[in-house]
């Protein structure tokens, strides 16, 4: 048995290029998290997902963003960038179920 590699960079790579794309519209967005599920493992690589919708970008313990400030490994698609107001932020807690 060959066992599949844990590479959560790509799997941020993937997911931040596709929301990036989508643009400001989070029925794309949402669209697109449906799509990419079926290929990409949501479960095996959760903390990252989780990482990237809320706060842009992978998180490093202690909670400080893993991207170096280069914007092909971050969104502004994502809870910390959105407008702070209730309707808002409910709107991005209803993409990322």
């Amino acid at each position: 048995d060959e066992k599949e590699k844990f590479e959560p960079t790509v799997f941020r790579d993937t997911i931040v290029q596709g929301l990036n794309e989508a643009g400001n519209d989070l029925e794309a967005i949402a669209k697109f998290l449906d799509a990419t599920g079926s290929r990409l493992d949501y479960r095996r690589y959760a903390d990252t997902l989780f990482d990237i919708l809320v706060a842009g970008s992978m998180l490093a313990p202690g909670g400080t963003r893993i991207d170096d400030n280069d914007k092909t490994k971050m969104t502004s698609h994502c809870v910390f960038f959105a407008d702070e107001d209730h309707d808002a932020i409910r709107n991005y807690a209803q993409v990322s179920r």
